[in-house]
């Protein structure tokens, strides 16, 4: 379909493997591994999103009168709001007592993982910015007579630009943890309070005294032995939490094997079986925590894996920051302070977009206050 620009048009595509890399990662760029061609390819061929989940692909491409793609946007149509960490429950139930259709919707994100990152994906030679991509995302769902499209954990300045074409602007709050040029992690702990710092060595030694080893693999230095060991964890943790294990087995492997050093495995080691083990993937300056799970008790392992380890690797390889996934105020007494995420959404019809707007103008000045309320709790030192 046009763009409604004359000079682009959209192209909508059932699944990511009709898409070439090339073409897909000149959009995508390098910075964020989640939103690469290997990721979204390793998410579907591993059978995590498909129309049997309820994430059907509908990735996005604009290309020019030669057929370049110059823009893209990993979008799926949803027929529910599972796995996409922004909750519109509710937005959905109001719209369906009204006599509304709520699903499917057009959901642009990268499936099952709440990371901030690009969303519209512009070749830096396009001569178009989000707006343009945005623009033809909002005509596509009018015209296939959907309820809305959602580009959610987006970058600020995407957010920005969506807000200023009409789209509704949400926020929400993660806890990133931001390397201050330390050097080393006592670097990182003189910046602390004395108690916290107390704290945090407390804590570390108690996770290191229980006779456990700690190892970080990367790509295809993970065997399929250590995938099989961290599925079971990370079906566990699901098991426990009363979720739903949105990734299917085959889907790490294929990770390991797409993303190659981007996939930075820890785990913890009990006479040499692993026992625990923390998922993340690196991109250009962030180490971004996904998945973790553990047998057993072990005293601090969740701390020690997920957040001390992230940051020893992060100050190891000169990353700017760690972002350790959704939710956990438990994080800001480990350095994990409150950052603000961002979604935009295009909705087409207009009581309920009145309705959410209204919503979204209290929720966001609750969410403004609740983070400034949350910064107070730093453990970092105060200067005079």
């Amino acid at each position: 379909m046009p763009d409604g620009s004359g000079s682009l048009t959209l192209v909508l595509h059932k699944a990511i493997g009709e898409i070439s890399p090339e073409a897909w990662d000149a959009c995508a760029g390098t910075g964020n591994p989640f939103v690469s061609h290997a990721f979204l390819s390793a998410v579907e061929d591993s059978g995590s999103a498909n129309a049997r989940t309820g994430w059907l692909p509908q990735h996005a491409t604009l290309q020019d009168a030669e057929g370049r793609v110059v823009a893209a946007a990993p979008m799926y149509a949803k027929s529910h709001s599972y796995g996409e960490y922004v909750f519109d429950h509710g937005w959905a139930n109001a719209f369906e007592r009204a006599g509304g259709r709520y699903y499917p919707k057009l959901q642009v994100a990268a499936p099952f993982s709440p990371v901030p990152g690009p969303r519209l994906l512009i070749r830096p030679d396009a001569g178009i910015g989000a707006r343009e991509l945005g623009g033809a995302l909002a005509q596509a769902c009018d015209e296939l007579k959907l309820s809305s499209v959602h580009v959610t954990f987006c970058s600020e300045p995407e957010w920005t630009t969506l807000g200023e074409a009409g789209w509704l602007q949400r926020l929400g709050t993660q806890f990133h943890w931001e390397n201050d040029g330390y050097q080393t992690f006592d670097d990182f702990l003189g910046a602390l309070s004395s108690r916290k710092r107390k704290t945090l060595r407390r804590e570390r030694r108690d996770a290191n005294a229980c006779g456990l080893e700690f190892v970080a693999l990367r790509g295809h230095e993970i065997t399929r032995q250590h995938w099989e060991a961290f599925y079971g964890f990370y079906t566990s943790t699901v098991d426990r939490k009363w979720g739903s294990a949105y990734l299917t087995k085959a889907f790490f492997p294929l990770l390991s094997e797409r993303l190659g050093d981007a996939v930075v495995l820890m785990l913890a080691l009990h006479h040499g079986k692993p026992v625990a083990g923390a998922l993340n993937l690196l991109g250009s300056e962030a180490l971004y925590g996904r998945n973790w799970g553990c047998t057993g008790d072990w005293p601090f392992l969740h701390f020690e894996l997920c957040y001390y380890r992230a940051i020893d690797f992060a100050i190891a390889n000169g990353l700017k920051r760690v972002e350790a996934g959704a939710q956990g105020e438990h994080k800001i007494q480990r350095g994990y302070l409150p950052k603000p995420t961002f979604s935009a959404h295009w909705i087409a019809h207009s009581g309920l977009r009145r309705a959410i707007a209204d919503f979204l103008e209290v929720e966001r000045l609750e969410r403004l206050e609740q983070m400034e309320a949350l910064t107070s709790y730093s453990p970092f030192r105060q200067e005079d």
